[in-house]
Formats: C-alpha cells, structure tokens, sequence
C-alpha cells in the first residue's frame, strides 16, 4: 500500500505539469492571455526545434556548460580546501576570516566590470566570476562541517599518531562531508546562476547570449525556449547531486 501511495506520488508532478501546458495552450490560443507575452507551448516547442536545426542551441549550451563546469569544479575545490584549512587552523581563520566577511556578501555580478578590468573581455573574466561564485558557499559550508565535527575524534586521532595528512584524510574529511556536499549544491546553484548571468553581460556564445538576444528581438517563444533549457538543466543538477549525495553519504536518506 506503501508503495503504490509512492508511485503514485511520483506521476503527480507530471499530471501537474501536463494540465497547467494544456490550460496554457488553450487560453492563449483563444485570446484568454496575451499571447505576444505568453505563446502557446506549441509554439515554444517550434521554437525549440528550430534553436536545435540552426545549430545555435547546441553551441550555446556546450559553451555555458563549460564555463560552468570549470568554475564550479575549480571554485568549489579551492573553497572545500580554504574551509577545511581555516576550521582546522586558528591562525589561518583569523588572518582570512575579515576578507571572507568583506567580500563574501558582495554579488558576484556586481564586481564583473572590475573582474573584465583585471582579466580581460574574454573567457577569463568569466572564468574567475564562476569560481568566486563557487567558491564562497563551499567555503563557508566546510568550515561549518569542520566545526561541527566532534573534538573527541582528534584527540583519537592524536593519540593513535595521526598528523597533518592522515588528520585531513581520516577527520576532516569523512567528518565534514555531509556539509562539504550541502556546499556543493549551494556552489552549483551560485555558480549555474553567474555563469548566465555573466553571458548576458558580456558573452558572444552562451545560453545567456540567447536569452538576451531574444529580448532584444522579441523573439518571446524563443525566449521561453531557452527558460526551458535553464530549468531543465536545474533539474539534472538537482538529480546528479541528489545521486551523489545517496552514494557518498547514503546513511543520511534513512
């Protein structure tokens, strides 16, 4: 009985989602709602096709994910190091923790026109935007991880000889891993969002780039199409780390 309340469950997103295009098609069509504003699905999905047929959603997709993926890789790397190091390390907090404070609460896409300054009009500006974007959730979450974890353990560990290395790879680590994974969702949103955000600023390929572009034009079906994209990127993000945090930590789904 369990079960089939669960499955069940399951299609209710769906069944959702198919009524509200459907209702949507219909009012449009028939003049209930502006469709200059709001096409038809229909004709978002002819949109779609044809971003597909022209090449211009593939190239535009391909180029922000690897902006993204970069950034967040890199960013979220260097953040989980920073933060283990800082929650270890008094000293090392003491000396960071202002310039975290001051420059954490800064949008990211705020200080773009002084990252295009310092790294140039191309994919670098980008680049660092993305990572700095990354990087500040991921530190912040695996300095919580670290500070949560039990002091017990490293006296354990102290007493059985563990030092610097063996501590990082069998304290901090498996310690703070469900924060270090909450970070990583947090730095993929943040850094998903930037890399967007970023294109429309100044990109000449991108996700973003189409976004904009079809403002400009007024293509709004296009516009919807590539909002479609966007989402369903989202939700693959969500999934991807919705898998992994099951395999590194599955204790915590219980």
């Amino acid at each position: 009985m369990i079960e089939e309340r669960k499955t069940s469950s399951k299609f209710i997103p769906v069944l959702v989602l198919i009524s509200f295009l459907i209702i949507w098609e219909i009012a449009s069509t028939i003049g209930l709602i502006p469709a200059i504003f709001f096409p038809p699905p229909s004709k978002i999905w002819v949109s779609f096709l044809k971003l597909i047929e022209n090449g211009e959603l593939p190239k535009a997709l391909s180029a922000t994910l690897m902006r993204f993926s970069l950034g967040l890789i890199c960013g979220s790397i260097l953040g989980a190091l920073f933060g283990l190091i800082m929650g270890w390390w008094p000293l090392f907090y003491d000396i960071l923790n202002p310039i975290v404070a001051a420059i954490y609460p800064i949008p990211k896409i705020a200080i773009f026109p002084l990252l295009m300054i310092i790294f140039g009009f191309g994919e670098g500006s980008k680049f660092v935007a993305v990572l700095l974007a990354a990087f500040f959730p991921m530190l912040i979450t695996s300095l919580a991880g670290v500070w949560q974890i039990n002091k017990g353990y490293f006296e354990v560990g102290k007493n059985y000889g563990a030092r610097g290395k063996q501590i990082l790879t069998h304290i901090l680590l498996p310690g703070s891993l469900p924060s270090l994974l909450a970070g990583l969702r947090l730095s993929t949103n943040m850094a998903f969002v930037i890399a967007i955000s970023v294109e429309i600023v100044a990109a000449k390929t991108g996700l973003g780039v189409l976004l904009w572009f079809g403002w400009q034009t007024f293509r709004v079906s296009e516009l919807y199409a590539v909002l479609v994209v966007i989402s369903l990127l989202g939700i693959i993000l969500s999934f991807l780390l919705d898998k992994l945090t099951r395999l590194c930590i599955p204790w915590m789904g219980e």
